[in-house]
């Protein structure tokens, strides 16, 4: 009798050790925004101590897989998916204040941009590959895991947690297992789903999206890691039948393999977690979808734990994690290499650019520095891949650069209810060396606004940046064309035609990221035809004024508005100066009051002030508030009118920008006024705007149509206001809208438009 007790202790001990070396691996399955709940399911088995020893997973679930295999916890990654940050590289937006301001060119009327590459003494048409941007992404992945691939040596069996993931050769179409090398590249492979993101290439093989061979990778978890049990965790069915007008169905039953779901009864437990309303980027949708990950973990809880008997307290995964943690080396880059071009020159600005001659650069030097190389007209797009080197102790940096295809053609305008419909061709030749050139022109060309530009800039990397551009501009514009309206009529239009040409040499250097200061030299000839008169007829000949004028100019800039056209977010600040002298000739038409010519020499200073601020105050409402002053000791022209088109006008709104109100002008002034946006939807809102002008000495009109300045300053006030629906479209701006301007004639004028109400930059 006691030899068989003592036999049943030794079997109950044998068990009792077996049942203690229990080993788990948790599979996740791909998704998209339905692998969120996947961090819910980590939750709840770690709150019940249901231990996770091997982990494994396919695009989304790699995602989440890879980030607990770095050591991060439940918490911790519900924070990052959370976050702004998540929210941008998952979307390709780049956040304002990291778009480079220095880099950004002239702002112009393009819907869209077509790049050209010489291929075989041909040009080709480079047509995108993805609807992402890959940049923030790829960055991302690099900042993510960089250190953590040293803390393991490059080997995913040393991660805090084993962990495998899943890509698709898309040549072969077969199954590539991440095992080693970079964890972040692995990620980013198993995640690339073919045409909302681009393919990456590890090794010489073009990676896609593991979902499309192997969505849930629960045979590369029992071959690589032979677990006691298996726990997986699916979000995703293998695609049903395509409704014949969902694009996107078709797409997805063309790419994505079939994949079992299943898991054998004697290796473990699956968990279903089954969405109806949520798309494959609903990202926003993250409390609800975790939290339903969370349900399903728990609901399943006790048969759990009948089957897997081993426990792991959450405060000795924390000490684990912890010390796992404390081995993971700070990201410091001392070498930096380039791939991708060949010329020393065009390595040498790249690497210029980031290092500036410093020895060693953090992770926060280099981000910033990459989004302005990101920034640059030059780069078609940059790979970062950070290897830890062991003899140094740094990172070694190598970005995987291709170079902006040379040529660009640019091609929008604006479609109008008005008279002020216009087209835009542009072209841009870009080229770097040790320096970036871009060759620039564009043609406007319309009833109301026609121009010619072409242009040539110089971009000097240094640790304090600097650009040379130099521009010769044709500009013309007809106020006569663009002063009746769809509903209203002016009783009197004026009529107002503009010349003007000028050549601009600028210099400028960034302050900050948003920032720059800019300082040139310019000479504008201008001439302005018009009647002094509304009696004239057909065969009249308009009086004429020419002002050919030398300018030199000083100007700070803090621009992060998120539009052209119609922003919502962000600021703009500019304090700018100007030294003019000019010779002003006036030659009166067959109306005028004066029959002789008259010459004036002009001198004088210019100062603007303008600051426009939007400011959130909830997710249905954004007030804006927008306040311009300007100063000058200009004396008058030889006429009223001559005057009225040489002073600087308010123009807040697109509309204000197409007519000529001479309440709205002045060579003195301060106005402000406010905003308020209410969105609709992400790219749907309505603004209303409105803002007092107020001269600061008025130009008035006296009985012989000369000009003076009202004696007694800021005695007139004049209003405008706009209410419009605003939809911002890929190609640009579609709006309706109802202005309103305090002035003589028609006040009120409707305005359908397509597009973009901007020109090119005049000499003053």
């Amino acid at each position: 009798m006691r030899r068989y007790l003592t036999l049943l202790i030794v079997l109950l001990l044998i068990a009792s050790i077996q049942t203690n070396a229990q080993k788990v691996a948790l599979v996740l399955s791909g998704g998209g925004a339905k692998g969120l709940a996947h961090v819910g399911v980590i939750k709840a088995l770690e709150e019940n101590g249901i231990p996770i020893d091997y982990i494994a997973g396919t695009s989304m679930g790699a995602i989440v897989g890879a980030l607990y295999a770095a050591g991060y916890s439940a918490e911790q990654m519900e924070a990052l998916f959370k976050s702004k940050e998540f929210k941008l590289w998952s979307t390709g937006k780049i956040e304002e204040d990291k778009v480079y301001f220095f880099k950004r060119k002239s702002d112009n009327a393009a819907w869209l941009n077509i790049n050209l590459r010489p291929k075989s003494e041909k040009l080709e048409v480079a047509i995108p590959t993805n609807i992402i941007p890959e940049a923030q992404m790829d960055f991302a992945f690099m900042e993510l895991f960089s250190a953590v691939n040293a803390a393991c040596d490059y080997d995913f069996n040393k991660l805090f947690v084993p962990f495998r993931s899943v890509a698709t050769d898309v040549y072969n179409r077969n199954q590539v297992v991440g095992r080693n090398g970079d964890l972040g590249e692995e990620v980013r492979a198993s995640m690339t789903f073919p045409f909302y993101f681009k393919p990456i290439e590890i090794n010489g093989v073009l990676l896609f999206d593991g979902g499309i061979v192997n969505n849930f990778p629960v045979d590369v978890a029992m071959t690589d890691f032979k677990p006691d049990f298996i726990i997986g965790h699916t979000v995703a069915n293998n695609p049903g039948k395509p409704d014949p007008d969902n694009v996107v169905a078709q797409l997805e039953n063309m790419i994505m393999g079939k994949t079992n779901y299943n898991i054998p009864k004697d290796k473990g437990f699956l968990l279903e977690t089954k969405f109806i309303n949520v798309e494959l980027m609903d990202f926003q949708k993250i409390d609800f979808i975790e939290q339903e990950g969370y349900l399903t973990a728990k609901q399943n809880m006790d048969s759990l734990k009948r089957q897997i008997t081993r426990r792991v307290s959450k405060e000795e995964v924390e000490q684990r994690r912890t010390a796992y943690k404390s081995t993971i080396p700070r990201m410091l880059f001392h070498n930096i290499t380039v791939e991708g071009v060949t010329d020393n020159m065009k390595k040498k600005y790249i690497i210029q650019s980031i290092k500036h001659k410093a020895p060693i650069v953090s992770i926060d030097e280099v981000r910033d520095a990459y989004y302005k190389l990101i920034s640059d007209d030059q780069i078609r797009s940059m790979r970062p891949v950070s290897k830890y080197n062991k003899e140094t102790g740094f990172f070694d940096l190598t970005l995987k650069v291709k170079s902006t295809d040379p040529l660009e053609v640019l091609a929008g305008g604006n479609v109008s209810s008005q008279g002020i419909t216009e087209g835009f061709i542009g072209l841009n030749y870009k080229s770097f060396k040790d320096r970036a050139y871009t060759a620039s022109g564009n043609v406007y060309f319309g009833k109301f606004y026609s121009s010619f530009n072409s242009g040539l800039r110089v971009d000097i990397p240094a640790h304090n940046p600097l650009y040379l551009n130099a521009n010769i501009t044709f500009n013309n514009w007809d106020y006569y064309s663009s002063s009746s309206d769809i509903f209203f009529s002016d009783s009197h239009p004026t009529y107002i035609l503009q010349d003007e040409r000028n050549f601009i040499i600028d210099a400028g250097m960034p302050t900050s990221t948003n920032s720059l200061f800019e300082f040139g030299l310019a000479h504008s000839n201008s001439i302005d035809h018009y009647f002094q008169t509304q009696s004239f007829k057909k065969a009249d000949e308009p009086d004429r004024t020419i002002f050919d004028a030398f300018n030199f100019h000083l100007k700070f800039e803090y621009n992060s508005l998120n539009d052209k056209q119609y922003p919502t977010r962000g600021l703009q600040r500019i304090i700018e100066g100007k030294f003019v002298t000019g010779n002003e000739k006036y030659s009166p038409g067959t109306t005028a009051p004066d029959t002789d010519e008259q010459f004036t020499t002009h001198t004088y200073e210019m100062f603007r002030f303008k600051y426009d601020k939007y400011f959130p105050i909830s997710s249905k409402v954004t007030l804006g508030v927008l306040a311009e002053a300007l100063l000058s000791n200009k004396k008058t022209f030889s006429n009223y009118l001559a005057t009225i088109a040489e002073a600087p006008a308010f123009t807040p709104n697109p509309h204000s920008k197409t007519i000529f109100i001479d309440k709205f002008r002045a060579n003195n002034y301060i106005a402000a006024g406010g905003k308020g946006i209410f969105p609709i939807k992400e790219k749907l809102h309505v603004r209303l705007e409105g803002y007092y002008f107020i001269p600061i000495r008025k130009i008035m009109q006296t009985e012989d149509y000369k000009a003076k300045y009202s004696d007694i300053p800021l005695s007139d006030k004049y209003f405008m206001g706009s209410c419009a629906l605003v939809n911002q479209t890929p190609f640009g701006p579609a709006s309706i809208s109802l202005n309103y301007y305090e002035k003589d004639g028609s006040k009120f004028y409707f305005l359908f438009n397509f597009g973009y109400i901007l020109f090119n930059r005049k000499g003053l």
